[in-house]
């Protein structure tokens, strides 16, 4: 089912079921596509997160669809994530729609999203993965660490990391087959502190720019 909203006739909204229940697509199309962008928002929070906001109004203009989407727990109202197992299904589920336009897809998220992300790429075909503030660790547990995840994802991956991310810092990273971008001082959210000298603006543009940069680089 899909909603047109009469404020925005340039974004769609898709109802998909899934076996964990209904989950949502709000596309965001660009003119000239050439891919589709599908990102999942993390287990603290939904699309309205300030990256994936900002991705959403830049990205369209390089050729780049956004297709933002919402798990079915979010959808539900619920304030726990499940397990990962169920948002996977989730995923999986949700991909024939995300493929419908017939373009190469790369499969995204934040947080928990890209871990999703990570998990899934080389089983549905994704041509690529963007990893954003992936969770390395639990804050503080660097021993606990989900680096398998990131780096199986067996396809082109980008991770872009706050500099001051308690769930691994850049330099916390492993080796691998993957780049890295980072946001200088940011954390968890993007959010920077003003002793940096940096905007959120900025901030937020240092990302979208290396992720477009990234994105025109992809065969």
């Amino acid at each position: 089912m899909v909603r047109v909203s009469p404020a925005e006739t340039t974004r769609t909204v898709e109802t998909v079921d899934t076996t964990p229940g209904p989950a949502r697509i709000t596309w965001l199309p660009a003119r000239r596509s050439r891919l589709v962008l599908a990102v999942g928002h993390g287990a603290g929070g939904g699309i309205e997160a300030r990256d994936l906001r900002a991705l959403a109004a830049v990205l369209p203009a390089h050729g780049v669809s956004v297709a933002l989407v919402e798990q079915p727990w979010r959808v539900a109202g619920k304030k726990l994530a499940p397990a990962p197992k169920t948002l996977d299904a989730g995923w999986r589920d949700l991909w024939p729609a995300l493929t419908a336009p017939g373009l190469p897809v790369v499969a995204g998220g934040r947080s928990a999203g890209a871990r999703v992300a990570c998990r899934t790429a080389a089983g549905l075909g994704a041509h690529a993965v963007l990893a954003l503030s992936f969770p390395l660790h639990p804050p503080g547990k660097p021993e606990r660490s989900r680096e398998d995840e990131l780096l199986g994802s067996g396809v082109p991956t980008l991770v872009v990391q706050g500099g001051n991310d308690p769930f691994g810092r850049p330099a916390e990273f492993p080796p691998g087959q993957y780049e890295i971008t980072e946001v200088p001082y940011a954390d968890h959210g993007f959010s920077v502190p003003k002793r940096s000298g940096l905007t959120e603006d900025q901030a937020m543009g240092m990302l979208t720019d290396a992720v477009a940069r990234w994105l025109d680089r992809l065969p």
